[in-house]
């Protein structure tokens, strides 16, 4: 193992493969549920076939968390008010959050195109940041303990040194192996945040990598799995766990801790999906027997799609001029399915048994019934 100084630069961080048995008996044990999780995930989002309902609203959760990991706290509904009018004033961390969400979306986008690279990285890094991002070349990177000012960790340093470790970090993601890809992503993740090749960002962009590395190598179609979830209800022994395999190259227990977050929140997920379709399937039942008139399977898809909703979503998806579409949305108001707000310059409608269902770990809702109430504050 290298020698290793809290507070020296890293400069020798060893590449990947770690030299150390990274498929013992306990690690290929917990791959197995792992993978079992991760695959019902990837079937259970067939359940509903429009995929935007999904991509839409489980990734405001990851970014959610995510940012929170490194204190950047918003809620579901904010992001949600924000996506719908952008020209609203937002606070600092929703704005931040939000770029999180876009970095995400835009990196599916890009990986049926190019593999996860270095480039990805800059380039999430980039959008998360919003600024022009370069691998650093300055010194004085440190990491210190969130108690105490004592340094626990100085990554290397040298733009030359860090664009070789990422090259490398790059080949081993990308290279044929016989290592399931859980454990590689594994690995990897340490790896990159060892490496900390930005000035700032690099947990979230990480973890947005993390991600795009399952959905290249096929174990997700789209980007619901929020990782981060777990990441931070564990966040201590995350990034003690971290330290731990830089200190002592104890990457066993790393990799454990990273396939039980995958188990974990694909199981979260899966019951998170099976909530909104039966909620979807229970509010298109509840509008086509109280108001048959403004009904249309259109309509119900796109306020899923949309947990908060405006007038343009409507008339842009083809429902009907503005005036028709706004009857639709006043129709679902009436018989408390939406609730109308003013938000900013725009009207918007908030699909509110949606928002709490997103908003919670809890996968129930009040079914709607004769007494419907338009609460316009979701929990």
């Amino acid at each position: 193992m290298s020698q290793y100084d809290p507070n020296r630069p890293y400069n020798a961080l060893p590449d990947l493969p770690p030299e150390v048995d990274i498929e013992t008996p306990a690690i290929l044990k917990k791959c197995i549920p792992a993978r079992v999780a991760l695959a019902e995930l990837k079937q259970a989002c067939h359940r509903i076939p429009n995929q935007k309902v999904l991509i839409n609203t489980i990734p405001v959760r990851e970014a959610r968390d995510s940012s929170a990991i490194e204190n950047i706290v918003t809620t579901e509904n904010n992001l949600f008010r924000h996506a719908a009018a952008k020209d609203a004033e937002t606070d600092m961390a929703t704005r931040e959050t939000a770029r999180y969400l876009q970095a995400l979306m835009d990196g599916v986008h890009g990986i049926s195109e190019r593999r996860v690279s270095t480039s990805t990285a800059v380039t999430v890094c980039q959008i998360i940041r919003a600024i022009e991002v370069n691998i650093r070349n300055t010194p004085g990177t440190a990491l210190r303990s969130s108690g105490s000012d004592k340094i626990i960790y100085t990554p290397p340093e040298g733009e030359t040194i860090l664009r070789d470790k990422l090259r490398s970090w790059e080949t081993y993601l990308n290279q044929d192996s016989d290592v399931d890809p859980l454990i590689r992503m594994a690995l990897a993740h340490y790896q990159f945040e060892a490496i900390h090749p930005f000035t700032d960002g690099n947990g979230r962009t990480g973890r947005i990598l993390n991600i795009l590395y399952l959905i290249d190598q096929g174990l997700l179609d789209i980007p619901v799995l929020y990782l981060s979830r777990y990441l931070i209800e564990n966040r201590d022994d995350y990034y003690r766990l971290l330290l731990d395999v830089t200190a002592r190259s104890e990457w066993e227990a790393w990799i454990i801790f990273m396939l039980s977050a995958v188990e974990q929140t694909a199981k979260h997920t899966i019951a998170k999906i099976f909530a909104i379709k039966a909620l979807m399937d229970h509010t298109t039942d509840f509008i086509s027997s109280v108001n048959s008139k403004i009904y249309k399977h259109e309509l119900i898809e796109l306020i899923f799609q949309n947990p908060i909703c405006r007038i343009g979503y409507l008339t842009e998806a083809g429902l009907g001029t503005r005036q028709t579409v706004s009857g639709y949305l006043k129709g679902l108001c009436e018989i408390g399915v939406l609730v109308e707000e003013k938000f900013g310059r725009e009207k918007i409608f908030l699909n509110i048994k949606l928002m709490k269902l997103l908003a919670s770990d809890d996968n129930n809702f009040e079914p709607y019934g004769p007494s419907v109430t338009n609460d316009p504050s979701p929990n």
